[in-house]
Order: structure tokens, then sequence, then C-alpha cells
């Protein structure tokens, strides 16, 4: 005869199925009386589950957070900030524009770029940006350059 099984025939491995704990069925069985649950409680109550984010009554995370997020402007302008002592430190003198700042590392992003007036210059510069500051332009001009706010 062939060694193969029929369906009706098929069992679990022995010892991979176990019967679950009888509780609460008398103390003869083990598992009597309090069903293993302690005595008095919360805990031992039926029903006994907490909502989620339940704290024992401390105030809950959730209603510690502030109710109302910030607020983004829709159409506010980002600016990536080149300041006066960054041009004088890493470049030579001369004309530079966005994609040549950009070249040089002196700027990484592909946002627009605003000239701030830290540090001083002493370099001939002729610079093309979005924005500029009145303290850089002035510190530009007065050193023998220019600025050029491209719109």
């Amino acid at each position: 005869m062939a060694a193969f099984c029929m369906l009706h025939t098929l069992k679990p491995a022995k010892g991979s199925r176990k019967l679950p704990r009888r509780l609460g069925r008398g103390s003869g069985s083990g598992q009597g009386t309090t069903a293993g649950r302690g005595t008095k409680g919360q805990q031992s109550r039926t029903g006994k589950g907490r909502r989620f984010g339940f704290e024992g009554g401390q105030t809950p995370l959730v209603m510690r957070q502030p109710k109302l997020g910030g607020f983004k402007h829709p159409r506010r302008v980002e600016f990536e900030i080149v300041n006066l002592d960054t041009l004088e430190e890493k470049l030579e003198a001369g004309s530079y524009d966005q994609t040549q700042l950009r070249a040089a590392r002196v700027i990484r992003s592909p946002r627009k770029v605003k000239l701030l007036g830290r540090g001083e210059i002493k370099k001939k510069f002729t610079l093309t940006v979005d924005a500029t500051s009145q303290q850089a332009r002035e510190a530009v001009e007065k050193a023998g350059g220019t600025v050029t706010v491209s719109r």
C-alpha cells in the first residue's frame, strides 16, 4: 500500500496544540474564585479595559499638547542667506550671479538668494542676487562693487 496520508487522518504534531486555561471553574481547578486576577481593584473587574491614552487620571499627553498648530504663510518666500564675511572668505574679487555662487559652493539650495551685511568686505564684487539688505548694499558699494537685485 502507498505511504501517503488522507486528509481526514491528518493531526497536528504532538504537543503543538494546547488547550486554553479554563479560568473561574471552581476552587478545584486551580484557577477558581479570583481566576488569577488578584483581589479587588480595577484590574479584577470585568470590562476593566481603559481607553487608549488613559494615564491614570493624570492629564493625558494628547490633552497637554497645543490645540491648534502654528501658521505658515502659503506664499512665504524663503531665502538662502549669504553674508559679506562669507564672500570675503570664500571668493576672489569679481562678478558673480547665483549659478556662479552655487558652483563656488557659497550657496547650496535652489532657493532665492539674499545678501546680508554680517562682517566686513574689502574686495570689489559685482553681485546679482534676489534680495539684499541696505547695510549689505552700502558695504559692497563702499568697497567699490555693485549689487543688482533680480526680480
